[in-house]
């Protein structure tokens, strides 16, 4: 399986991918790395800090971004060669994360694509009702909570080498 090559890209190609964040896949990726920092797995711990819950690593966000340029644009056998993060607000286990890569520029004599500023992660936040008489942040959830949108974090350029 081979990925797009550079004279099959062309600027304004994208790919996204929506994942859904769940528990197991922080704490599987917590003990990958080894980062085992309460505040991704301890619930008693995250309650006391401002997230009030556990939150996903950042770089756990990032992959994804990875996953979108590894499999899809341009795909299998494409090398990520650099990116520049920022990370706007907390990943939570139940949000929905949608990651688009937008291919800005191509760069034939090297043989790389550059994806647009705009290659955005986006989260859905599943918000929760607060109690009667109880001020955010420190209501507890009284029922399963609907998905709220949040607006989308603008991504730096990644660039992309493609052997």
């Amino acid at each position: 399986m081979i990925g797009r090559t550079i004279d099959q890209l062309a600027v304004g190609d994208a790919a996204e991918l929506v994942r859904e964040v769940a528990q197991g896949d922080i704490l599987k990726f917590v003990e990958s790395v080894g980062d085992r920092n309460p505040v991704h797995s301890d619930r008693a711990f995250a309650a006391s800090t401002p997230f009030r819950e556990p939150i996903a690593p950042g770089i756990w966000t990032a992959g994804l971004i990875s996953a979108v340029i590894g499999m899809q644009l341009p795909g299998p056998g494409t090398i990520y060669v650099t990116q520049e993060l920022r990370f706007l607000m907390p990943v939570k286990a139940g949000d929905s994360i949608t990651t688009r890569v937008e291919v800005a520029e191509i760069l034939p004599e090297r043989n790389r694509s550059a994806s647009r500023p705009p290659a955005a992660t986006s989260v859905a936040r599943r918000s929760s009702p607060a109690k009667p008489g109880c001020r955010p942040p420190r209501c507890p959830s009284l029922t399963p909570p609907p998905l709220k949108a949040r607006p989308a974090n603008r991504l730096p350029r990644p660039e992309v080498g493609h052997r």
